[in-house]
């Protein structure tokens, strides 16, 4: 007998997702900082249900929707896509899952879209894992990748970087100021990093065990 709620259009907190009351995390870090890697392996130990920005918003894109359409437009630009349009995706994805933890991997990209997705979903993140990784080495693993992705050559490596301190150093602040930030060193090896990330993920009195 429950209402279906409709997530668009999107002005103000949407209760349906608030009263579910799932666990974010975001998961930040710079283009090439290995955080997909990463987040697979938590998905893999802990449970969670990765949801990345980037790949809701590719699929949007092959849709061939009017929205896919907008989107690759301004990632050819090297812009920002819309916090609405982003948020919507992640919404959907939310709710459509039956899971309650969730990583949400590449956004907030600005303070922007923090501050949206806030009011938007109702929902703050419990925790902000930053994976922390020189420009070099990032920079050294996508041009290893040759994965085919049109935006992985070295200018737009580059711009995207840019992108990525300008916008999201910010929003990285802005959760620090709250406590909230878990800083990653992932310029060392996949194993390395992944350490790290399960002591964050461990409760202390498991690690007391």
């Amino acid at each position: 007998m429950g209402t279906v709620v409709d997530a668009a259009p999107i002005k103000e907190t949407n209760g349906s997702l608030a009263e579910k009351k799932p666990t974010v995390v975001f998961v930040l870090g710079g283009p090439g900082s290995g955080k997909g890697t990463q987040c697979a392996n938590i998905v893999q130990h802990f449970g969670y249900t990765h949801l990345s920005a980037g790949d809701l918003l590719r699929a949007e894109i092959k849709s061939g929707s009017e929205n896919g359409t907008m989107i690759q437009n301004m990632i050819k630009e090297g812009k920002i896509v819309p916090s609405e349009v982003t948020i919507k995706l992640l919404q959907r994805a939310i709710e459509e899952t039956g899971n309650e933890k969730f990583l949400i991997d590449g956004f907030p990209r600005n303070e922007e879209n923090r501050a949206a997705f806030e009011v938007v979903t109702g929902i703050e993140p419990s925790i902000v894992l930053f994976f922390d990784c020189p420009e070099e080495e990032m920079e050294k693993r996508l041009l290893s990748r040759n994965e085919g992705r049109v935006d992985d050559n070295i200018e737009t490596i580059r711009k995207r970087f840019r992108v990525f301190l300008e916008s999201s150093i910010p929003v990285i602040q802005y959760y620090e100021s709250k406590e909230k930030v878990r800083k990653i060193d992932a310029a060392r090896p996949v194993e390395e990093v992944f350490e790290s990330v399960k002591a964050v993920f461990t409760p202390k009195s498991a690690k007391a065990e």
